[in-house]
């Protein structure tokens, strides 16, 4: 329900939405708190522990959200450009002035507390691609089409807003070599489909991680192009037979053939831990005891916590550790093993009516 008071500071604020965000971010400090339990510092409000600082961190978050409310929606229309070009600086300067950590010079160090800047650049390329695009006149194209006259039309907007997001993922990437953020940013680009780019563009994309795969696990590349011959020929003998058809069935082909080969001369460039990774996750590679090893015992933390999980705190994969990381990038283990998959699914179905709310809220 939203406030029907318009003098209220929480006008237009939906509740159920920032009810649905608490009781996670609480949940989720909880399992913090089982995850890296400590008996010799039981108190989840002790702030020399990782669940202590997280305390802060969510304290600091709402001081921050508060504040939000407080100042004018304007304030962040007028300054998103700003916003933006202080966090691009700050993540440069992190390459020279952070410290490295595992191998990625992303983070900067106060003490025990450490700052990602690529994290916040992701509201600020936000706060910039929305201001950007809402002072541009375009036609919304649902059609699976690609309109190529609209898109040279308006080349200089597409560049923009192309360039405001291609910027911080090329940064990410380069610079401070944060692979799985830089593809975060590769959801931006759906903003602009949602802005008028033809959905021909996005079953481009989807078909390029197709091939991509696909040249991966197959090892002969060879034979996924002789594939691609047949189905370019079967689709001739299907459709229409005329020169506009023959020409682009061509085309696509050799587009096809170009992804499956350039997927190829990307994978060899590929750090040797980035190709492990992917080889895992493919199936193609098997290794429990090496590269392998956090996903396999996450698999054991989840599966041993059955339907109803151990209990709170009582979870032996998380608490003798046998999991890495079980506090940051494998926190779901934690609940899967203490919460089951009972807790699991509620959990899954929170933070899928959270992205459903959000959605909803933008659209209406």
């Amino acid at each position: 329900m939203l406030s029907r008071n318009q003098n209220s500071l929480f006008y237009g604020v939906d509740r159920t939405t920032i009810l649905l965000y608490v009781i996670m971010v609480l949940f989720g400090w909880l399992n913090i708190y089982a995850a890296v339990y400590n008996e010799a510092h039981s108190s989840i409000f002790d702030l020399s522990q990782k669940y202590g600082k997280q305390l802060l961190w969510i304290g600091g978050a709402a001081i921050i959200a508060f504040s939000v409310l407080l100042i004018d929606a304007d304030f962040f229309t007028a300054f998103s450009y700003v916003f933006y070009g202080v966090l691009i600086v700050a993540n440069i300067a992190v390459r020279f002035i952070g410290r490295e950590v595992k191998g990625s010079h992303s983070w900067f160090r106060f003490g025990d507390f450490g700052i990602q800047p690529a994290e916040f650049i992701k509201f600020s390329m936000a706060l910039a691609l929305a201001k950007f695009l809402s002072n541009q006149q375009i036609a919304v194209n649902t059609q699976f089409r690609l309109r190529w006259r609209d898109l040279v039309k308006n080349y200089k907007n597409t560049f923009i807003a192309l360039a405001i997001i291609l910027i911080p993922l090329v940064l990410v990437k380069k610079l401070q070599d944060e692979t799985g953020l830089a593809i975060v940013f590769v959801a931006f680009f759906i903003v602009l489909y949602r802005e008028g780019l033809s959905v021909g563009f996005l079953m481009i994309g989807m078909l390029v991680a197709i091939l991509f795969v696909v040249a991966l696990v197959v090892a002969n590349t060879t034979s996924v192009l002789i594939s691609l011959g047949v189905l370019a020929v079967l689709s001739f003998l299907i459709i229409p037979r005329n020169k506009k058809n023959l020409l682009m069935v061509g085309l696509v082909y050799v587009f096809a053939a170009g992804v499956v080969l350039g997927s190829n001369f990307i994978y060899k460039k590929l750090e040797p831990h980035q190709k492990d990774r992917i080889d895992v996750l493919l199936g193609k590679k098997t290794d429990l005891k090496g590269v392998g090893y956090n996903v396999n015992q996450s698999l054991k933390a989840i599966g041993s916590g059955g339907f109803f999980g151990k209990g709170y705190l009582q979870g032996t994969q998380t608490k003798y550790d046998f999991v890495p990381e079980q506090e940051t990038d494998f926190i779901f283990c934690t609940v899967g093993e203490e919460w089951g998959f009972f807790g699991s699914t509620i959990v899954i179905f929170l933070e899928l009516f959270l992205i459903l709310r959000v959605v909803f809220l933008s659209e209406r």
